[in-house]
Parts: structure tokens; sequence; C-alpha cells
């Protein structure tokens, strides 16, 4: 059990996406971020399975076989794409739907956080583009939100934070459509 050392990572990953989010000008969604993290459901299994290189989920998953703290976290917070499922109408089986532009962009700025945070000294801006491909996203979120998201962390991948962070004040955020966001790139610096 590492109480203090789960508190410690969860409130730096915490504070990144906070500073990210406000970057960007998502201000109450920076605030918000992860609270429930904080939370009996979350944190003490998140203390138990704590190991700083990881996610303490998939240590939970490995141990008991499933997650109960991510359960819990997955249905309170809009930038994971899981949230982002439903069964549609006349059909059985739930589906993955579009992410609306804010949770996106969230999710991004959640996902290059965790790669700061377990890879520490080893990070590079290539390292969320690549988690992203090992947990086979193409297969899990909806083809928009794939699109999207592959775009901006190549984009991260291949000129810096900075060029990103601006890319998405500028185009993202302004609701340009998709089809055009190649054009912008070649704008943004």
């Amino acid at each position: 059990m590492h109480p203090i050392k789960h508190f410690i990572t969860i409130t730096k990953h915490r504070h990144l996406v906070m500073g990210y989010c406000f970057r960007v000008g998502l201000i109450r969604q920076g605030l918000c971020h992860d609270l429930s993290k904080y939370s009996p459901a979350e944190f003490w299994q998140g203390a138990k399975y704590w190991q700083g290189t990881r996610s303490p989920n998939a240590g939970a998953r490995e141990a008991e076989g499933y997650s109960t703290a991510w359960m819990h976290h997955k249905g309170r917070n809009k930038h994971h794409y899981e949230y982002w499922t439903d069964v549609p109408p006349g059909e059985h089986e739930y589906k993955s739907v579009p992410m609306p532009t804010r949770y996106l962009v969230e999710s991004v700025m959640d996902r290059i956080a965790a790669s700061k945070v377990y890879r520490g000294k080893d990070y590079r801006d290539g390292d969320a583009l690549a988690y992203m491909a090992r947990e086979h996203a193409s297969e899990r979120l909806h083809p928009d939100t794939y699109r999207k998201m592959s775009f901006l962390l190549t984009l991260l991948r291949d000129r810096g934070e900075q060029t990103l962070f601006r890319f998405i004040r500028e185009t993202v955020l302004k609701e340009v459509p998709f089809e055009q966001w190649e054009n912008k790139e070649k704008t943004v610096e």
C-alpha cells in the first residue's frame, strides 16, 4: 500500500493536465480534471496497486481480473473515450460515438501528461502516439475521434508541444472542420 506515492503521482499528473488545459484555454476542464481520483472508490485501489511506472488499474486487473477504480473513473470523466459509448437505436451492442472537441483536447492533454509521469526522464514527444497504437485505439475509438487524436499526437511527435498547443487554440477549439486541419497545420509554427 502506497498512499503517499499514489497521491504524489496523481497530483503531478493532474497539475500537468491542468497547466496544458490552461495553455489552450480550457480553464474549467483543467480545474476539474481527474478529481474523482481522490475519491475513496478510486484512491485506495490506486494506492494498493501503485507501481510508479504505469497505471495502478493495470495492476488491479492483473490481480483481480478487473479494476473497480477504472470502472468508477471512466464513467465520470468525459475525457476518456470509454465514456463515449452507447447503444444505437435498433442495435444491441455498445458502439463508440464521437467525442466532443473539448473532451478530445483534454484527452490529448491527459495522454501527454500520463506519458510524462510514467516515462519520467525517458519521455519523448512520440510516447503518447506510441501508447495509443499499443492499446489498439483504432479498434476502440469512434473513427472520427481516432483520426483527430492521431493527427494531434502525430503533430506533437513531429513538431512539439508549443506547435500542438497553438494549433489546438487556433484551429481545433475554433471548430475548424477536420478536413481543413492539414492546411492549417502547415501555417502553425
